[in-house]
């Protein structure tokens, strides 16, 4: 056999020839593919059910969350707070290129959708794992997420998402039924402006003020906490939220 010569016409004829030869061989199994799809009369239901499967598949069937660190319990927080996720999600405002790719072209009226069915799951709480720190960490957990700091200006977790946790409605969430390492992701995600929301943006202000010792005992503490006994969001408007959203400072 001959040898074919790069710097000539002989290696493109050659490269020629063996596309050819390979579309001959899987025109049999495009025609195949193609008429399989011809002959499928099987069509997806279109339902609220059927648009919330993509979710499903990594957050529960009904949103409770997963064995899995980063993805997070939806069941049963508030609708406008799952909604205005959605959007940054799919305007870029949060980057995680899975959902960024699912939502990409979906409406508003699709995600208020999306929104609303998880709102009103009440799914059991997982089972969390134990935090592997210390009591000394657990404990400073503690008086940040119900005392805050305020020699720092630091309002307490409980001073936004409710004395049981739960958040508020329409758009405070609740912080029970998370793994230390997403709440810990999230807060530093705030914290260095990768996680953003529409203006003012209230989580920016304050995770700011935290170090990296602080979102670790805030994390292992609320991940520590048993599920409520009363899952509900607080109605809103009956929280005075502790922080000022046009500024850094706390009422």
């Amino acid at each position: 056999m001959s040898k074919i010569d790069c710097r000539h016409g002989g290696f493109l004829g050659a490269l020629r020839y063996a596309a050819v030869l390979v579309a001959i061989t899987m025109l049999p199994i495009v025609a195949g593919r193609l008429h399989a799809q011809s002959q499928s009369s099987v069509t997806a239901s279109d339902s609220t059910a059927t648009r919330v499967m993509a979710c499903t598949a990594c957050h529960g069937e009904r949103g409770q969350g997963s064995g899995d660190d980063y993805f997070p319990r939806l069941a049963g927080k508030p609708a406008g707070y799952l909604y205005n996720q959605l959007v940054a999600f799919r305007d870029g405002q949060r980057k995680y290129p899975p959902m960024n790719y699912l939502l990409a072209y979906l409406p508003d009226t699709y995600l208020q959708e999306m929104a609303d069915y998880f709102a009103t799951q009440q799914a059991p709480f997982p089972a969390l794992p134990k935090p592997t720190v210390g009591p000394q960490v657990l404990a400073q957990g503690k008086k940040l997420v119900l005392q805050g700091d305020d020699a720092r200006h630091i309002p307490a977790c409980v001073a936004c998402h409710g004395a049981s946790l739960t958040g508020m409605s329409p758009d405070m969430p609740g912080l029970l039924g998370l793994h230390s390492k997403y709440i810990s992701a999230q807060l530093g995600a705030s914290r260095y402006g990768t996680r953003t929301s529409s203006k003012p943006n209230c989580m920016q202000q304050l995770t700011m003020q935290l170090s990296e010792a602080d979102i670790t005992a805030v994390s292992a503490y609320l991940s520590s906490l048993p599920a409520p006994a009363n899952p509900a969001p607080a109605p809103a408007g009956s929280l005075k939220l502790a922080l000022t959203c046009e500024g850094a400072r706390t009422k």
